[in-house]
């Protein structure tokens, strides 16, 4: 009987080790995607001044580099929307497409 108590008992210091290992790894990762999107979030604001100043020379060059930045700029929104779902999903709650 003894025996079985300390063996369970070991598991246990086994899977409470790991439970707070996994869960130390979890909180960094949310940290990192949080800050991640802080930095996504502030680049979109600047891109998007950016592309308010109208273009004063009409080359399609010019053009084309706007029009680069632009879909730039909607990517950094989509990539900012699939990282937050996917935190939304992991939370719990349902994923609003």
């Amino acid at each position: 009987m003894n025996i079985v108590v300390l063996v369970l008992s070991l598991l246990l210091l086994i899977s409470l080790y790991y439970n707070y290992k996994f869960a130390i790894n979890i909180l960094k990762v949310t940290e990192a995607i949080e800050t991640c999107l802080d930095a996504l979030d502030e680049k979109y604001y600047n891109v998007s001044k950016i592309l308010e100043i109208p273009v004063m020379y009409d080359s399609p060059q010019i053009r084309s580099v706007v029009q680069e930045i632009k879909d730039s700029r909607d990517l950094i929104l989509q990539v900012a929307n699939e990282i937050s779902s996917i935190e939304e999903d992991k939370d719990g709650k349902e994923k609003s497409s």
